[in-house]
Parts: structure tokens; C-alpha cells; sequence
């Protein structure tokens, strides 16, 4: 069964920076696209970083030059370095795989950012 743990989350003050780990379950995780998204209170769920299996990358405007995603095929396990973190960073931060027409989802971690 396909599974993926997310873990890092937490609090931090603004200007702060936190590291997501996705890990997965399956051994095929090299050949699968991962993303990560975030859902803040009130609002739908948003792309934040995607990474493919040949390791180009993609970040939302809103991200671009503060958030790094990075993956390690032979640990199955795919990063989302954040840095400079804002107040409106803060939602739930899923990771999702997708492969072919199989998509799948982790349980999300925390992030806050206040102060």
C-alpha cells in the first residue's frame, strides 16, 4: 500500500525556516512526480513546490526564491526547504505523488508562522 508521512512542521517566528520531510512507503517513489501543497484556514488547497522524477522543479510565485524542494530517491523521501517564512505561509502543508493516474496524499503537517 502507497503511504506518505509527512514530518517538520511546527512553529516559527516570521523571517524563521523550517524543513518538510515526505516520506513514502513504496520503492517506486523514483519515478513519481511529488508535490507539495498547503491549505490555509477558509481557503482551497494550493500548489507550493513540485519536483519531477528527473528533478525539474516548480514553485508558486508566492514561494519562488525562499522555498526549495528537493528529493532523495534512495531514501523515498522528497524535502520542501523554507526559509524567510511569512505569516501567511501558515496552513497545512501536504505532500502528494502522482504517477501515471495514481495520485496520492500524506496526512499534512502544521506549519505556523507568528509571532
Amino acid at each position: 500500500q502507497f503511504r506518505l508521512v509527512e514530518s517538520g512542521g511546527g512553529s516559527v517566528q516570521p523571517g524563521g525556516s523550517l524543513r518538510l520531510t515526505c516520506a513514502s512507503s513504496t520503492r517506486g517513489f523514483s519515478v513519481y512526480t511529488a508535490g507539495w501543497y498547503r491549505q490555509a484556514p477558509g481557503k482551497e488547497r494550493e500548489l507550493v513546490a513540485r519536483i519531477t522524477s528527473g528533478g525539474d522543479t516548480y514553485y508558486a510565485d508566492s514561494v519562488k526564491g525562499r522555498f526549495s524542494i528537493s528529493r532523495s530517491n534512495a531514501k523515498n523521501e522528497v524535502y520542501l526547504q523554507m526559509n524567510s517564512l511569512k505569516v501567511e505561509d501558515t496552513a497545512v502543508y501536504y505532500c502528494k505523488s502522482s504517477y501515471l493516474a495514481n495520485n496520492y496524499w500524506g496526512q499534512g503537517t502544521q506549519v505556523t508562522v507568528s509571532s
